[in-house]
């Protein structure tokens, strides 16, 4: 027998962006279902590196964050020059990046959406939407998780809803069940990551390696892709590399063979070796630059990874997955408030149009830089040539890492506004 439960937002996925779109929601008295098909605190593959853009985020939410690692900016290693680039203090952002482990940063967001009021349900696994006969999104189906000692449900269950989140990463099963599939001419990047414990947890730095190498450098062969190396406290680093292809079919490499070349000639003083790494290496896919789209129709708003919303740039995704949660409650508070179905659809259509204003020009940017660092020979030329000089290297560290104000600002500003409005949105 099934069974159903009613609710004004259901929310399928607790990571950033749904637990962001369920706090913003409940906080403001919706009754919101908020569906999380494993235990809180599970791993996830990402480099648990926060921006300035992703702790403005944070801040808005009111989420307490004194106790987090801190960072005063972004290191760049390559071609034997070593550039530090702090963190600019701005009118819209604050001049320091975080770090917090997936396994923290989740559990902390999905019971603070719960505090706010959300039905937070754990170990429920969605299997498909329920659809009205119009083709609109009404809910979904459900069954336990097979693997969570105590799900939330007993049985297979229903829920049901006018407005449906899929918020479940990559998969995005929700949004490929009613046909929204992705958009293979965009960029996807591979990132693999582990942890290990290493004298570099002291370090104030996120560093950045844009250069690989089989061996000593110089002498070696130069690998794909870029390394990263940072502090996540609790004396333990977050090592991994990622690799960008500029459509969906990445090139075929083994990462994982890459980054064991690449970790066994990193500097003995660094410690990182298979004595000190922690826990296993993991891979994962990066959809990146809106690769699947609309992100609302029918009643489904597609927020975070499943509306393919990693950077291109740099290939963060939790500041822009934790945007799109904020800004999905707001369309849905907007409708909320419309008297006719006719106003209530036009207020949710804010959704996606607040996303590409803020996002649109400056992803397509992104696939053009993706089509130019996939080469690994102008890679290394803009590498040994670009960072020597101190004024380019200010522009790229706005550039790639999202730290420029939609508005105002200096020079350099200005042109990566003016550059985001010259292209058609993404």
């Amino acid at each position: 027998m099934t069974c159903s439960h009613d609710a004004d937002v259901i929310v399928v996925g607790a990571g950033p962006a749904g637990s962001s779109a369920a706090y913003y929601c409940a906080r403001e008295g919706l009754d919101v279902i908020l569906l999380e098909k494993n235990d809180l605190g599970r791993g996830k593959i990402c480099g648990d590196g926060l921006t300035p853009s992703a702790v403005r985020e944070l801040i808005t939410l009111g989420i307490d964050t004194s106790t987090w690692r801190r960072n005063k900016g972004l290191r760049v290693v390559g071609a034997g020059h070593t550039v530090e680039l702090p963190w600019p203090e701005q009118s819209h952002l604050p001049g320091y990046g975080m770090a917090r482990a997936r396994t923290k940063l989740d559990k902390d967001l999905a019971l603070y959406a719960q505090q706010a009021g959300a039905r937070l349900m754990t170990g429920v696994t969605v299997t498909a939407p329920i659809t009205s006969a119009a083709g609109r999104v009404t809910g979904v189906e459900t069954k336990p998780t097979a693997r969570v000692a105590e799900p939330a449900i007993s049985q297979p269950t229903s829920f049901t809803a006018p407005i449906v989140i899929d918020a479940g990463g990559v998969a995005a099963r929700l949004a490929t069940a009613v046909g929204r599939a992705k958009n293979d001419k965009r960029p996807m990047g591979v990132a693999v990551r582990a942890y290990f414990e290493s004298p570099l947890a002291n370090d104030e730095w996120m560093e950045s390696q844009l250069e690989l190498w089989d061996g000593p450098r110089e002498k070696g062969t130069l690998l794909p892709g870029y390394g990263w190396i940072w502090s996540v406290g609790n004396g333990l680093v977050n090592v991994g590399l990622g690799s960008v292809s500029s459509t969906a079919h990445a090139a075929k490499i083994d990462y994982k063979k890459i980054f064991t070349t690449w970790i066994a000639n990193t500097p003995e003083e660094w410690g990182l070796n298979p004595d000190t790494q922690v826990g296993d290496l993991r891979s994962a896919a990066l959809p990146m630059a809106f690769n699947r789209q609309p992100h609302y129709a029918d009643g489904l708003f597609l927020l975070g990874d499943a509306g393919g919303m990693i950077s291109p740039f740099n290939g963060e995704g939790i500041a822009q997955a934790l945007m799109s949660g904020r800004l999905a409650a707001e369309a849905i508070l907007q409708a909320r408030a419309r008297a006719t179905e006719t106003g209530r659809e036009l207020a949710l259509q804010a959704y996606p149009a607040a996303l590409k204003a803020d996002m649109g020009g400056y992803y397509t940017l992104g696939r053009v830089f993706v089509s130019l660092i996939e080469h690994p020979e102008v890679m290394r030329l803009c590498t040994r040539y670009g960072l020597p000089r101190k004024r380019l290297m200010t522009f790229v560290h706005k550039l790639l890492s999202d730290s420029w104000p939609r508005q105002g600002g200096d020079a350099t500003d200005h042109l990566i506004q003016i550059l985001s409005r010259m292209v058609p949105s993404a």
